[in-house]
């Protein structure tokens, strides 16, 4: 027996929120009105009339997606190419026919933290990312009366086997990027003083650097200079407590991190020199922390913790700056010299002016003296050039001054080199600091938009949202305990924001919450299906379960959090996003939405076309596909329901009708009051 929703009035469009009990259809409890259609702006659609067109064919929801970014085309919309009519018949044709809209901003911004085309960050691309949000969350605003505005993730590259989140409990990889990538990852450093990347760290890459002095024992030492530096303070004489492994100087004082000396050998009268692996960084970073943590007195925060790609680059730039100041040291001693010099040449040549201008012209001979030039082996075959003495230390006065301003010159640019490298230490950070924390703000600022235009607006039954999409596994935010590391620490920050301007605590944090939140996309997530570490004593079949179940795992997480505030469906077979309509590939669509609705979850399900543009009749097939997955029960119009009438189901007339231009024969769902009723837009009811 077929049970159908109650009627409430004549222009009732709840036909495709199924409460049908008869599961035979495959069922699930989502009609053809939870799902609706993305339409992105150029590619499937240009302009309002073919934006209605989707409407007409069966789509009772749409969201509206923006490919262009900063300046639009024909072929790249953005939502500033929509004036204010455009704007008011979108929002009055949604009205109509009661469809429901939401937006999707840029498909050109992938993450929020400023990243250039060259992987570099600025202030100017974060603004620019930002920008492009706020137009997004004007045009849902204007045209969708709020809802979701979708944004990619994509925060930065990094390494997949050196995230917390690759390995499982046991220490076995759960995710890789390739076979060895574990040995061979490479990590990038920023200077957070112009966004640039400063330098590539490989963990394969060794690095040669002097041996520290340290104590070889733990002990008291009686202190032999006066000493008062990053958390040393003692007086000669003193007894000193020196922990084993601590550094020292050579008479044994301890010292800080930064004032540390090579080992002497003294069998080959040379400094110790060590190459340093990635394990040794990994240490030295712990022992930074540590250091760090006990003068600070508290546990560090993870923004403040040195990782071993800081420490790597940190060992190469002292090492850099220790080569300057050697260099700096040596020319300086060489200034030094030729101005000791330079000054008993000064004193010689008064003496020898005096002396020479006393002398009677044919004495004068006698302090005369041959150029040092001439003083080689080719002296026989050419002419003696001989000078007076005077003459000579002149010319030795002009080379120590000479000598003497290559010295201050080099000198001087070593020292600069040197304090450069010691400058870029103390502002050098691993890429994941650096743009997280440009990220959590630009999606604070986002989210304070959106709730800032939804009072404006009185949209308060449909917010704005920023909904955050979870993009290519090759990026940060892909990964689901990124996604959730994302809206958290935004939220944090949104909540800030808005305390700073006067809002009360509690509706701050409210107001985050609501306004941030995940756009889930199944298929997405089912791309890292690539990277997922088969066990190779299990079968493929058990392997394939296995990973369906971290998916399904992870998004029952989103629900339980209740982080969900828009979903894509889309399929594919786990290698690259090709967009198959929901059913055709390996992605458990239907699961996922059934989890998530488990947990209350009640908002857009939107299929993005793909695939089916090309392979098959159009990308309105792709969502046909879908309410055939989900169970959409279909019915024939030209005989009431009756047990003696065979039902119809989605293969019956799935390329006979829908979609098509022509005048209905079949409607479905649980609501149709005449075969041939229309709106008076003349939108068939389907």
């Amino acid at each position: 027996m077929v049970e159908f929703s109650s009627y409430s009035g004549p222009m009732d469009r709840r036909y495709g929120r199924s409460t049908i009990s008869d599961t035979s259809t495959n069922d699930a409890g989502i009609g053809v009105g939870d799902i609706g259609q993305a339409v992105p702006l150029g590619i499937a659609a240009g302009s309002v009339r073919d934006i209605g067109t989707k409407i007409k064919a069966g789509a009772n929801a749409m969201e509206i997606q923006f490919p262009g970014a900063v300046r639009g085309s024909r072929q790249a919309q953005t939502p500033e190419m929509y004036g204010k009519d455009q704007r008011t018949a979108l929002r009055e044709l949604a009205e109509v026919t009661e469809v429901n809209l939401t937006t999707h901003a840029s498909f050109g911004i992938m993450g929020l933290a400023g990243a250039d085309q060259q992987g570099n960050f600025s202030k100017e691309h974060k603004k620019m990312a930002i920008d492009e949000i706020k137009k997004a969350i004007d045009f849902a605003a204007d045209t969708a009366k709020g809802g979701s505005v979708v944004v990619h993730t994509g925060e930065f590259q990094r390494p997949i086997s050196e995230s917390s989140w690759a390995r499982n409990p046991e220490g076995a990889y759960v995710f890789k990027g390739y076979p060895g990538e574990e040995k061979e990852a490479v990590f990038k450093i920023v200077d957070e003083r112009t966004g640039h990347i400063a330098a590539p760290v490989r963990k394969n890459q060794m690095v040669a650097r002097p041996e520290w002095r340290r104590a070889g024992d733990a002990g008291y030492v009686n202190a032999t200079k006066d000493y008062e530096k990053e958390g040393f303070s003692y007086k000669r004489g003193e007894k000193v407590y020196v922990d084993k492994g601590q550094y020292v100087d050579y008479e044994g004082n301890p010292i800080s991190r930064i004032d540390r000396v090579p080992e002497y050998d003294t069998n080959t009268g040379r400094f110790k020199v060590k190459t340093y692996g990635w394990d040794d960084f990994v240490s030295e970073a712990e022992e930074i922390n540590k250091e760090e943590a006990k003068r600070k007195g508290r546990q560090l925060t993870d923004d403040e913790r040195y990782t071993p790609e800081e420490a790597y680059i940190k060992a190469t730039l002292e090492t850099n700056a220790a080569q300057a100041r050697g260099w700096a040291l040596y020319y300086g001693e060489k200034f030094e010299d030729q101005r000791d010099r330079i000054g008993r040449l000064r004193k010689a040549l008064v003496f020898y002016e005096n002396l020479e201008k006393n002398v009677p012209e044919d004495e004068r001979w006698k302090f005369m003296r041959e150029e040092r030039e001439q003083m080689s082996s080719v002296a026989d075959i050419l002419p003696r050039n001989r000078k007076m003495t005077s003459e000579l230390i002149k010319e030795e006065v002009r080379e120590a001054e000479r000598a003497i301003e290559q010295a201050k010159e080099a000198s001087s640019s070593q020292e600069a080199q040197a304090r450069d490298s010691e400058e870029t230490i103390n502002h050098v950070r691993s890429i994941e600091k650096f743009a997280l924390k440009e990220s959590f703000d630009s999606y604070a600022e986002a989210g304070v938009y959106a709730y800032q235009k939804t009072k404006e607006m009185g949209l308060g039954e449909k917010p704005l949202v920023i909904t955050m999409e979870n993009i290519f596994p090759e990026s940060y935010g892909s990964h689901p305990d990124e996604l959730i590391n994302l809206v958290e620490k935004s939220r944090n920050v949104m909540t800030q924001k808005l305390k700073e301007q006067g809002v009360a605590e509690q509706e701050a944090r409210k107001a985050a919450e609501e306004h941030i939140k995940i756009t889930l996309d199944t298929g997405h997530l089912n791309v890292w299906r690539k990277y997922w570490q088969d066990d190779s004593n299990k079968s493929r079949a058990e392997n394939d379960d296995g990973f369906k179940k971290w998916m399904l795992d992870k998004t029952e997480e989103f629900a339980k959090r209740n982080m969900i505030g828009n979903m894509h469906l889309t399929d594919n077979y786990g290698y690259q996003d090709d967009h198959l309509s929901p059913g055709e590939g390996t992605t458990p669509v239907k699961e996922m939405v059934e989890i998530a609705r488990k947990y209350g979850y009640r908002g857009p399900l939107s299929v993005e076309p793909g695939a089916d543009a090309t392979t098959d009749l159009g990308d309105f097939w792709g969502l046909m596909k879908t309410w055939k997955l989900f169970g959409s029960p279909v019915y024939s119009a030209h005989a009431p329901i009756r047990s003696d009438v065979p039902k119809r189901n989605w293969s019956n007339i799935q390329y006979s009708y829908f979609g098509q231009d022509k005048a209905p024969y079949f409607i479905f769902g649980a609501y149709a009051p005449s075969q041939d009723w229309t709106l008076w837009t003349q939108v068939p009811l389907e």
